[in-house]
């Protein structure tokens, strides 16, 4: 029966996927053949060197592994469609559910909503039978989600934000404090645009390290915060006609 490989490799193997890199692109990195990186990452005699010189692929460093390690271990990343779909159909259970991914306590919950305790235990409990968290004595609240927990790409919480949340999100100039939309516009090679989707996936990290360690603040020196970080390639509509062999 084949070995389990280290959590440490298994989570390098996930925050590769993650990044969108293959074991190609690793080789490349390191000028090793494709088939010595498998043999690399299926054993535990892998350098420090080596891992410095992945983790930097990734824009990481070992530290940040370590502690992805660390947080991952026996948690889940994702949740599956139908799980998804029965929280996206209940909007309490939704704003439950943005609440406690934020670490927010029953008490938190109950005095910043008009959601009675009674309702908002219900909630919990159906986040229990989820296995997103464990509902401890007291009402306790125990997150059992990953550090790179997402929901799933297009799945139906995804695709509720985006049709019910989309319009609303860019109803404002961006001019107050806590604001800011940065509109960039560039011709990228393919190389280029995956590098600087390795520097948002990096901004993405910072910015749930920065949500972890505000937890200790009291709520009312914390304020919900969206960020959207999106790239793609496009062209206005605006200026389809003007361009030749458009379709």
């Amino acid at each position: 029966m084949p070995r389990s490989p280290h959590p440490l490799l298994a989570t390098l193997k996930r925050s590769l996927k993650a990044n969108g890199k293959t074991y190609a692109d690793v080789a490349t990195a390191l000028g090793l053949s494709q088939a010595s990186i498998k043999r690399l990452l299926t054993s535990d005699q892998i350098s420090i060197g080596r891992l410095e010189q992945i983790c930097k692929l990734m824009d990481m460093d070992i530290a940040d592994l370590c502690k992805q390690m660390e947080e991952s271990s026996g948690r889940i990343e994702h949740l599956s469609h139908d799980q998804e779909s029965e929280i996206a159909k209940d909007l309490v259970l939704l704003l439950v559910t943005v609440s406690v991914l934020n670490r927010w306590s029953l008490a938190q919950i109950t005095d910043f909503y008009t959601i009675d305790e009674h309702t908002c235990i219900q909630k919990l409990a159906h986040l229990d039978r989820l296995k997103i968290i464990d509902l401890l004595p007291k009402n306790q609240i125990k997150l059992k989600v990953a550090a790179n927990f997402s929901w799933l790409d297009n799945g139906p919480i995804q695709q509720f934000f985006q049709q019910t949340v989309a319009a609303e999100f860019f109803k404002t100039r961006f001019k107050e404090d806590g604001e800011q939309l940065l509109v960039l516009n560039g011709m990228l090679s393919k190389a280029s645009n995956q590098e600087f989707q390795q520097k948002m996936r990096r901004l993405a990290r910072e910015f749930e390290e920065l949500n972890r360690e505000d937890v200790a603040l009291n709520l009312d020196q914390r304020e919900g915060s969206t960020v959207v970080l999106a790239i793609r390639r496009w062209n206005y509509d605006l200026f389809k006609p003007l361009i030749k062999n458009s379709t």
